[in-house]
């Protein structure tokens, strides 16, 4: 089965909540998400439970007719942080901060975090086999599940760009394989 995991479009800077909705360009991005995966064949969609990965999703499922199945197993690590500032303005802006936070210093249980990511995406694989299956989910998200495919610690190795695509083939055999990564053609102007 082919395995496509999503991350969701930008979401706007809240202090307020870490589950903020989509900023005017994260619904561009979603619209040119559901462009790009409209020849797919997807047979199921999936999202985490957050405003963000939920809102990408839509335009998608909606065109292609499919009811998105949401899972709290696929949320993101830093969802009862209680605030959300995007990667590029936390970088800008707090220089330390971000690098304290990309070197591990979010205080999340990353292993914990990874059982969790990884039972999901493998309830859902066992479920679409021989399928294609969307699934709209974090950086983080992506990051463990890749980890955990390369036989590497669990950690944020590299920054998933908004509303790129990542996908991985996944045997019944229960071999895992990486397809691609960080895909953002349909981004580019």
């Amino acid at each position: 089965m082919e395995l496509v995991l999503i991350r969701h479009g930008l979401p706007v800077r809240a202090d307020d909540t870490s589950d903020p909705p989509l900023s005017e360009t994260g619904l561009e991005q979603a619209r040119r998400v559901a462009a790009r995966l409209a020849e797919e064949g997807v047979d199921a969609v999936f999202a985490s439970t957050m405003r963000r990965a939920v809102q990408t999703a839509e335009p998608f499922a909606a065109q292609a007719g499919h009811a998105i199945h949401e899972r709290p197993g696929i949320v993101e690590f830093d969802r009862d942080k209680g605030s959300y500032v995007p990667m590029e303005e936390l970088k800008r802006e707090d220089y330390e901060a971000w690098k304290a936070f990309v070197a591990g210093g979010h205080g999340a249980d990353i292993e914990s975090f990874q059982k969790d990511v990884v039972g999901t995406l493998e309830e859902i694989i066992a479920a679409h086999s021989g399928k294609t299956v969307a699934v709209f989910c974090h950086g983080g998200v992506i990051n463990v599940w890749t980890a955990h495919i390369l036989g590497m610690t669990p950690r944020l190795f590299f920054e998933p760009a908004y509303a790129s695509v990542h996908r991985f083939l996944c045997a019944r055999s229960g071999q895992r394989n990486v397809v691609s990564l960080n895909d953002v053609g349909h981004l580019r102007n």
